[in-house]
């Protein structure tokens, strides 16, 4: 799918210490490197470190977790390789509380509810599948969800990560046929127009890795698309 085009020099910092940076990132910026070396989050992180405090040599950056590409939303950054062990453990261990807000098309048939699959990652198709049942190689995933508001024939959801499985989100909606507004891969049925979808990354909870103090952030929500009218 192709991506807007993003000005690497406009970072939105929610926040940011010693050890960690957290940013709102915009949909179409990759995480992390890949086969189609566009600029990386994390390259641009650099970056962005590197011009405010005119540190000279390399800056460290470090990835203990990732949205897709085509989300927007939180995602922390740590910038010492401490954090980032602390950091990647917590959320390995569940430790951190991740909620989303999504957009999607239609109603799902509760106001409030839990979708417990199972899902198995296709590396080749960079793609997941649904199976009702567990099975082998099959991942159980769970999210809880709750109405948040009518859109212009679209629904607004608040969604709170149990499991952090690939493509989870996206996969579940899909298979429960309430597939994200630009999500062509899981079953919409036309992109939108600045190329991203209608997933946020909107708060994020944890424990400080080094300051061990309860750290709670929100990420604003883009300004295009349906998301204007979700304040």
């Amino acid at each position: 799918m192709k991506m807007s085009h993003t000005n690497p020099k406009s970072i939105d910092v929610v926040y940011e210490d010693n050890h960690i940076i957290a940013i709102n990132k915009k949909s179409g910026i990759l995480a992390q490197g890949d086969k189609t070396n566009d600029k990386s989050l994390i390259e641009i992180t650099k970056h962005f470190l590197k011009k405010k405090y005119n540190k000279p040599g390399n800056v460290f950056v470090g990835l203990p977790h990732r949205i897709d590409r085509p989300v927007s939303g939180l995602i922390v950054l740590s910038k010492t390789s401490k954090s980032l062990t602390r950091m990647s453990e917590l959320f390995r261990e569940k430790k951190i509380e991740k909620i989303y807000w999504v957009i999607v098309k239609n109603k799902l048939e509760k106001k409030s509810g839990k979708l417990i699959h199972f899902l198995k990652k296709n590396k080749k198709q960079n793609k997941s599948y649904v199976s009702e049942k567990e099975k082998k190689d099959y991942l159980r995933s769970e999210l809880h969800y709750g109405f948040l508001k009518n859109l212009k024939n679209y629904y607004l959801y608040e969604i709170k990560l149990i499991t952090g499985r690939h493509h989870q989100i996206r996969t579940q909606l899909a298979y429960i046929k309430s597939p994200i507004k630009g999500d062509i891969k899981y079953g919409a049925k036309r992109t939108n127009k600045y190329g991203g979808i209608c997933l946020h990354s909107r708060k994020i909870s944890f424990v400080h890795p080094i300051k061990k103090e309860i750290i709670s952030l929100q990420a604003p929500l883009p300004k295009k698309d349906l998301w204007v009218h979700c304040k």
